[in-house]
């Protein structure tokens, strides 16, 4: 298993975390299997949005013995009520459901505080200004939560949290579908099949904003929905017309900037297997450059996709870390300190590139990627 720091938190997270849709519905005995598996996969990111206490109950008293290998992202705001599920902002609610979370996880703090489900700018601006912000400031302060964290699936409202700079980690709906589709605080119609009836070309600019911004001011991005509910692996449901893999859906989403752990939606130990399979996996069964370039109703030409089809290079520049570093800093408007950083240490920089083209004969999307490394070359003189 390879891990990746969750943005500036300091905390390690697993390539491969694990949903908590796989714990509903199932005996202490199944869930503690899955926890084993976890254990002995490597995969040590939860994400505890459910508020089920006999999921919480269950997941507690099996990770006793061993709750420090595992990072909880446990949710602010989802409660238990009259037998269902229930998202709130009542603040009475939110502490009991949160009170409620420690008890029967049998711990006294979670390493991430994630405030639950924000779809639109005027939610988080209650949420930023309101008691559910202070709870949480405080929980953090007690050391009940380690970080705070919130998710989504608009990008607009997301992007006003990161920028807000009082959230560290950003829960979001990642995957090459979505991607497509500009904000709406109805996540349904992002899969409505009458915006996908023609053809679509690249991504949402508010997406790769998002993106962009996480990457650079250090929020960690977990992913949510990266199959998009299982419709993405099937040809007959995938807006895109063409199924894909589960390993070209993970790897997808760990390719987007700031990305570090893709929640996996496994409800069987067999399918947390094959999550963890990613791992292992090949390169060619990881790459979805070609599904995408032959997908009927979607194009991303001339859009990079940080696929890696680029290499290698004959002056062995990394191309696409290269135009990663390049696309950060023209969304900023100037070069980040971290992203010069990071472009310092690279071993071959732009100002390397002969213009041999080889690189973009490869190119599924048709980018111009050697007008890009004279950009680049420019931009971080060398």
């Amino acid at each position: 298993m390879k891990y990746r720091e969750l943005g500036r938190t300091g905390i390690g997270v697993s390539e491969i975390g694990m949903g908590c849709e796989g714990f509903m519905d199932k005996t202490y005995e199944q869930v503690k299997e899955l926890v084993d598996k976890m254990e002995e996969g490597g995969v040590n990111c939860i994400d505890l949005y459910a508020p089920n206490p006999e999921f919480r109950s269950n997941l507690g008293k099996a990770l006793q013995g061993r709750r420090d290998k595992f990072v909880l992202q446990a949710h602010l705001c989802t409660i238990w009520k009259n037998g269902q599920y229930k998202r709130t902002r009542d603040l009475s609610e939110v502490k009991v459901g949160f009170e409620d979370q420690l008890e029967r996880l049998m711990t006294d703090h979670v390493e991430i505080g994630m405030i639950h489900y924000v779809d639109s700018l005027s939610d988080w601006e209650e949420v930023k200004n309101g008691d559910v912000m202070r709870y949480a400031l405080k929980l953090k302060e007690e050391n009940k939560i380690g970080c705070i964290g919130m998710s989504s699936h608009n990008p607009i409202a997301a992007l006003a949290a990161v920028n807000s700079g009082l959230i560290d980690v950003l829960m979001f709906s990642v995957n090459p579908c979505y991607d497509l589709q500009p904000g709406d605080e109805n996540v349904e119609a992002l899969w409505d099949e009458k915006k996908y009836e023609k053809q679509l070309v690249n991504m949402d600019p508010d997406r790769q904003a998002l993106y962009e911004t996480c990457q650079r001011v250090g929020v960690g991005i977990t992913v949510m929905k990266a199959f998009g509910g299982g419709d993405l692996l099937n040809a007959e449901l995938s807006p895109a017309g063409k199924e894909l893999t589960a390993f070209q859906c993970i790897h997808y989403a760990l390719t987007r900037p700031g990305v570090a752990s893709v929640m996996s939606g496994a409800r069987s130990v067999k399918e947390l297997e094959d999550s963890i399979a990613y791992e292992n996996a090949s390169e060619e069964e990881k790459d979805y450059a070609a599904a995408f370039a032959a997908m009927p109703r979607i194009s991303w030409q001339g859009h990079c996709m940080y696929c890696g089809h680029c290499a290698p290079c004959p002056k062995g520049i990394d191309v696409a870390n290269v135009t990663k570093f390049l696309n950060l800093s023209i969304a900023q408007g100037e070069i980040p300190e971290t992203v010069r950083e990071h472009y310092a240490v690279l071993e071959h920089k732009a100002g390397e590139c002969v213009e041999c083209g080889a690189c973009e004969k490869r190119c599924p999307f048709g980018v111009s990627i050697i007008d890009n490394m004279k950009k680049a070359a420019e931009m971080f003189g060398a």
